[in-house]
């Protein structure tokens, strides 16, 4: 029953991945029907993480107090609805559909790991929670490698998402007709008072807050280059057409496919958390200035971004150690601060990323690969202060006696 449920929320996760992705391969048709600029279209898909990242406090509070089947498939819908805003062409409009589409979507993620936090054991916390993030990233490589080709086959991008908008509803039906309910234990307090003080223990918790901060600079490669500007960057830089740089784009989350459950499961074998978190960032770290500064030809296709995508899976980590720091009934609380900690990251800097590019470039068009260098070169910053902060994290995995 615990494997079935966590097999349907990761399928709503697959769903909401392929939404937060999409937009990245159909930018030029994006600006010409909401009438605005590359950077408008950044800013206007950006708003997803301003409802995804406050709404994982909700998220865990809810799962917390009420379970699965009272939450889970209201955010699907949720995400329907949203896409089904987004396919207007109205500016408003649309940026309420992306607020919608995140706020419903952080369910998905966090009503995935709360299952397996709450319903398997710790020594496969690691592999699950990995495997997991997989269906996200399936869905993300599917919103790149899947969508692309329909959008330059002749679907037009509002057909897409009315198509998505339907799909979130019937998945929501689908959720909540197969969900188990669960009996939750009647809290002492009122639901305020109860979910304030849970929210108090867990970002009380130092270990609490370098989780997240450790997730978000890891996160950010993905949900802002790649995700964002991963396919106008290698058409600019490096002059690939439309259909190749979708490809190399969408080799990233591919990685993550491969690299969620495979360092989760690294993790769970060897009883540690940290080397497999420190081994992921450093490689990260590398790919990331190879992509940003290295010379093309060098490494055959895709392998930069496969790379890339396998060692930041080393991200999902930090959401198995903050359940393992935590008590174990707050496990819905502590996967909703950590997202909300990691994709406050995003939505803070997209904006920032999506400026300070068009800046350098002088409020061009056409964008030059010194460009990017100069706007991303952050990045590398943000990956070498996680790695720094991993060894301030207490080690929380089974071989530490701690899990």
């Amino acid at each position: 029953m615990a494997t079935g449920a966590w097999l349907l929320a990761a399928v709503y996760y697959f769903y909401q991945y392929t939404l937060r992705s999409a937009p990245a391969v159909m930018m030029p048709q994006l600006s010409e029907a909401f009438g605005l600029s590359a950077l408008g279209v950044a800013s206007m898909v950006g708003f997803f993480y301003y409802g995804y990242s406050p709404f994982s406090l909700v998220a865990g509070a809810a799962l917390d107090r009420l379970g699965t089947r009272r939450v889970i498939p209201f955010g699907a819908v949720a995400v329907g609805l949203g896409a089904l805003l987004f396919s207007s062409g109205n500016q408003t409009a649309g940026s309420i559909g992306r607020l919608l589409q995140g706020a419903g979507g952080v369910f998905a993620l966090v009503g995935a790991v709360y299952i397996a936090s709450r319903h398997f054991p710790a020594s496969r916390a690691a592999t699950l929670i990995g495997a997991t993030q997989m269906f996200g990233m399936a869905g993300g490589s599917a919103g790149q490698f899947g969508v692309g080709p329909m959008i330059s086959g002749g679907v037009s991008w509002q057909t897409f998402w009315v198509g998505m908008g339907i799909t979130g509803l019937v998945i929501g039906a689908v959720l909540f007709l197969l969900l188990p309910g669960e009996e939750m234990a009647k809290p002492r307090e009122n639901w305020l008072k109860s979910t304030s003080a849970a929210m108090k223990i867990v970002f009380s918790n130092p270990q609490s807050i370098l989780c997240g901060i450790i997730a978000g600079l890891l996160f950010v490669p993905t949900t802002i280059f790649d995700m964002v500007w991963g396919v106008r960057f290698l058409q600019d830089a490096h002059g690939m057409d439309y259909g190749t740089a979708v490809l190399r784009s969408a080799s990233v989350p591919f990685g993550w496919i491969i690299g969620c459950p495979l360092l989760g499961f690294i993790s769970d074998r060897i009883g540690h958390r940290k080397p497999v978190i420190l081994g992921g960032a450093a490689v990260l770290l590398l790919c990331l200035a190879f992509i940003l500064f290295g010379r093309p030809g060098i490494l055959p296709p895709f392998v930069p971004g496969l790379i890339a995508g396998i060692a930041s899976g080393s991200a999902m980590l930090t959401y198995t150690v903050i359940k393992e720091a935590n008590p174990p009934h707050l496990s819905g609380t502590a996967t909703g601060v950590i997202n909300f900690i990691n994709f406050t990251f995003s939505a803070l800097l997209g904006p920032v990323f999506a400026w300070f590019l068009t800046r350098i470039s002088g409020d061009t068009s056409q964008l030059e690969h010194s460009n990017y260098q100069v706007a991303f070169l952050p990045l590398l910053l943000g990956v070498l202060i996680a790695i720094l902060l991993t060894f301030r994290l207490k080690e929380t995995g089974t071989a530490s006696g701690k899990a």
